[in-house]
């Protein structure tokens, strides 16, 4: 079973600040890394990783911002924006939303979901974790 997922920039900036190992956001990256799931993405999605993860407030380190992009693209899968008329808060999230569209069954992980519509395909690290996990895909902690 190979789970589809855009992830939301707020988790990846999320898993390259915690000091958590075993929290959620870092969990789903860690699935990512272990092409559990495959993260779907275009070019407006990672040109917003670049920008927010390379913002002087959060102080990551251009090497390590570089890996973390650079593995999404490598493991992940381009796709193209399936127009959608749901009302999304935050315009700069409809690209998530409409990229996750374009593969049946895939998921939009993210910290903010009061920003987008309330549908099962958007769900919180830690609802994608208790997927994977009850799916056998990752182990209960």
């Amino acid at each position: 079973m190979n789970v589809f997922v855009v992830i939301d920039t707020n988790v990846v900036l999320s898993t390259m600040l915690t000091k958590n190992a075993t929290s959620a956001t870092v969990r789903v990256m860690r699935a990512m890394m272990n092409n559990i799931i495959t993260p779907l993405y275009n070019k407006e999605i990672l040109e917003e990783y670049y920008d927010v993860l390379h913002r002087s407030k959060f102080k990551l380190q251009e090497e390590d911002v570089e890996r973390m992009i650079s593995n999404i693209v490598m493991r992940g899968y381009e796709a193209e924006r399936v127009h959608s008329l749901e009302e999304i808060k935050d315009p700069k999230d409809v690209v998530f939303y409409e990229v996750a569209l374009s593969k049946e069954g895939a998921y939009v992980v993210t910290g903010n979901i009061k920003d987008f519509p309330s549908t099962p395909i958007v769900v919180t690290p830690a609802e994608m974790v208790k997927i994977l996990e009850d799916a056998n895909l990752i182990e209960r902690l």
